[in-house]
């Protein structure tokens, strides 16, 4: 296990401090990326569905292969072990260092295990980052196979962290169909994300201030949500706060329902077109709230206010 963590720590010290744009290719091998692969899978293996997390954490949104980005945030507000994250999913497309981004995650993960939480986010699904970039990226500096091994890994990885049975986390929303936790216990992986149902909901669902409870969503999966179903949802799991991601919001975090749901969104001028900030949220031992806010320096682009990611 020696030999193993020292391995590790070589892979974090070439993406953390050597690492840059034109070095990218360089850095790694396929076969140690494959390694790193089926180490995390069973890392991913050896939890629940949903895993149970203890304040004081800080939680993070999409990524979406911004690796710069991601190096910017974890400057600003700690890396692992230093501070223990929670992370929402979509690591990889849109953004060119998909393979960073999931090496560097990856590579904390099986290092530091209790430290840092990968969810599942719907772009961790061969039908999305077949299409968005992440197959293009995998093929074009290193093969299909790399590609493949990358799903194997995905279809294992959790759908929600709860902290301290207040804070229920997850990347998408909701689900009308989820009753209960121990529904999470019983969820076996590895395993695709449906249409519908809990699995489509965790990872595709999105709130909506126009409609009181559910309704089917113009993403053509999972539903969307209204603040009478959230309220109803928190009341029978005896949760406080929903925090999720999966939708960019101009100042990095946006609240909904009277603060009972937070998006956080933490790729800053997301695919180069937008002027939106990222955010962490962080969440004290004593459940207190606050957020780091990292802002592009990009000037004279488009401003919005929640736009959907796909």
């Amino acid at each position: 296990m020696r030999k193993v963590k020292a391995w590790l720590q070589t892979i974090i010290d070439r993406l953390v401090k050597q690492w840059t744009p034109a070095k990218s290719q360089s850095l790694f091998s396929e076969s140690e990326l494959v390694e790193l692969c089926y180490r995390a899978r069973e890392t991913f293996w050896m939890e629940k569905s949903m895993v149970s997390v203890k304040a004081p954490v800080s939680i993070c949104g999409d990524i979406h292969g911004q690796f710069e980005d991601l190096l910017a945030l974890f400057r600003l507000n700690g890396f692992p072990p230093e501070k223990k994250y929670v992370f929402l999913g979509d690591y990889v497309d849109r953004g060119p260092f998909s393979i960073e981004v999931v090496g560097l995650l990856f590579a904390y993960k099986v290092m530091y295990p209790d430290d840092i939480v990968l969810l599942r986010g719907n772009h961790e699904s061969r039908p999305v980052n077949m299409q968005y970039g992440f197959f293009l990226e995998c093929k074009k500096r290193y093969s299909t196979s790399l590609y493949e091994v990358f799903q194997y890994v995905f279809y294992c990885m959790p759908f929600c962290a709860l902290v301290d049975k207040r804070i229920l986390c997850m990347h998408g929303g909701i689900s009308e169909d989820l009753k209960d936790f121990g529904q999470m216990d019983r969820i076996e992986r590895p395993c695709d994300i449906p249409d519908l149902g809990i699995l489509a909901d965790l990872t595709w669902a999105d709130p909506d201030p126009n409609i009181e409870l559910y309704e089917d969503s113009p993403r053509g999966a999972a539903r969307v949500f209204g603040e009478a179903a959230l309220e109803a949802f928190c009341k029978q799991l005896g949760l406080e706060l929903i925090v999720r991601a999966h939708q960019v919001v101009n100042d990095g975090y946006e609240f909904f329902c009277n603060r009972k749901l937070v998006t956080i969104f933490s790729a800053p001028y997301y695919c180069a077109q937008f002027e939106n900030a990222a955010a962490i949220m962080n969440v004290t031992k004593d459940m207190e709230i606050s957020f780091t806010i990292f802002r592009p320096r990009i000037k004279n682009k488009k401003k919005l206010t929640t736009r959907t990611a796909e």
